[in-house]
């Protein structure tokens, strides 16, 4: 892994022997993605003694309760008890993610960097509750609209996706202004 790195360019210094910014966009993705799967399996974790469809706390502000929900399948049960074929899917897009990372870490802003790596830890988390448990641990329901309770690996991967898209959508739009003035 650290001679892929080397040959990529991410862990590679500056003249000054300070770390290269994409050995710091690597460092980056890697810690928020191992703390997301840490935080998500945390919150997880609390529900050990509770019961399924037990509301725990809420509501909050009328947004939403905190209640338990085991879900074998995907978003408003669809793809009910298909819980290992979407592990499986799940990991194999965490490591297309990863992949990607690492091909992609010299021109990836921070908003991709930062996007991949929250959309690969909660890719992650799910997936292992996925394969352990056999269902996803979800306990935040949303009170004012009709949506799936999710846990903090969904948001983790729904705003990793933003990020991703925010950051694919800046870099774009930096080329193009790049781009014009070259021509000008």
């Amino acid at each position: 892994m650290r001679e892929f790195l080397d040959r990529r360019g991410a862990g590679a210094a500056t003249p000054d022997g300070s770390p290269s910014r994409c050995g710091l966009k690597a460092v980056a993705f890697v810690c928020m993605g191992i703390m997301w799967v840490l935080v998500d399996l945390y919150t997880k974790s609390l529900f050990a003694d509770v019961k399924v469809g037990q509301l725990v706390a809420g509501p909050f502000a009328g947004i939403f309760d905190i209640r338990l929900v085991h879900n074998r399948g995907a978003a408003w049960g669809m793809l009910a008890d298909s819980t290992f074929a979407l592990g499986v899917f799940s990991a194999v897009m965490c490591g297309a993610a990863f992949v990607y990372f690492l091909f992609t870490v010299k021109r990836a802003s921070w908003l991709e960097t930062i996007g991949l790596a929250l959309i690969v830890g909660g890719g992650v988390g799910n997936a292992i509750d996925r394969f352990i448990q056999g269902y996803v641990v979800d306990f935040i329901e949303a009170t004012f609209i009709d949506f799936p309770v999710f846990n903090v690996a969904d948001i983790g991967v729904t705003c990793g996706i933003v990020l991703f898209m925010l950051g694919v959508l800046m870099s774009g739009a930096h080329i193009e202004d790049s781009a014009a003035e070259k021509a000008e």
